[in-house]
């Protein structure tokens, strides 16, 4: 069992020829269990697969610090079909990820996500035309104040591409926001990384945004262009991945419990 679930999900490679060989001929496994459950023990809640605990690429228990979330990973399991497709399975991506990464690497992590503050994306606005400025503060506007009435920290708003130095008072309260616990911090990592936005992810974990909205708001920019050019199937295809990546880590957020960050 532990080379399944190694070649299941192990990242694809970096060289970009076997990469691209990988994409074309996905190395789906055969489903090789009838039944995910959660099982409670020593290292939280885990998935069982037939009884046989799952484990991550690297060999850690797949457990989680509550029942919910074990249950979201095990019913994630539960649906797959025939063949095990880690595509359809952005939860348990996230929680190998969190497990195996996150856990033993939080003030690394944790810098990564404080660096989107001195460059936010809700704080570099268009000039024009009005009707993107005016989306712009629509959706950008009430991160703003979040930041400025929960967090107490005022960031500064430029227009255009224009460099903006952000007052050190303001990232230093941003960043006491940043979550500790390993799950709640992988959770808003990956929010940051999808929508190049600390301000959004900090609002989203503290339940300022829905998911939705945090979504909206990380594409106002790339919305407002494919209603003015279109799109193609495979760029709503890499947006209906990210989404989904975005879902999971919401569900992280509103599984494990803020007071696990104390």
């Amino acid at each position: 069992m532990r080379d399944l679930f190694e070649d299941i999900f192990t990242p694809p490679p970096s060289d970009p020829m076997r990469a691209a060989q990988r994409a074309m001929r996905p190395p789906l496994k055969q489903r090789f269990y009838k039944r995910a459950e959660v099982i409670e023990g020593p290292e939280g809640f885990a998935v069982a697969l037939d009884g046989r605990p799952a484990r991550t690429p690297a060999r850690h228990p797949l457990a989680t610090p509550t029942r919910a979330l074990g249950e979201a990973l095990a019913a994630e399991w539960d649906a797959q079909g025939e063949r095990i497709d880690p595509a359809r399975m952005p939860l348990t991506r996230l929680a190998n990820t969190i497990i195996d990464g996150v856990a033993a690497a939080a003030a690394e992590i944790g810098a990564e996500v404080e660096k989107y503050l001195g460059s936010d994306l809700v704080c570099y606005r268009a000039g024009s035309p009005e009707a993107l400025v005016v989306r712009q503060a629509r959706h950008w506007d009430p991160i703003l104040a979040f930041a400025d009435t929960r967090l107490g920290a005022r960031f500064l708003v430029t227009e255009g591409v224009r460099f903006v130095a952000q007052p050190a008072a303001a990232t230093a309260a941003a960043r006491g926001a940043i979550p500790a616990d390993p799950w709640r911090l992988g959770a808003v990592h990956a929010v940051v990384t999808l929508t190049g936005s600390a301000l959004i992810a900090l609002a989203l974990a503290a339940g300022a945004l829905t998911p939705a909205a945090a979504w909206a708001a990380a594409h106002v920019d790339e919305d407002w262009n494919m209603e003015q050019w279109g799109h193609d199937a495979l760029a709503l295809e890499r947006r209906a991945s990210r989404l989904a990546e975005l879902q999971a880590a919401a569900t992280v957020l509103d599984l494990v419990p803020v007071d696990s960050d104390e």
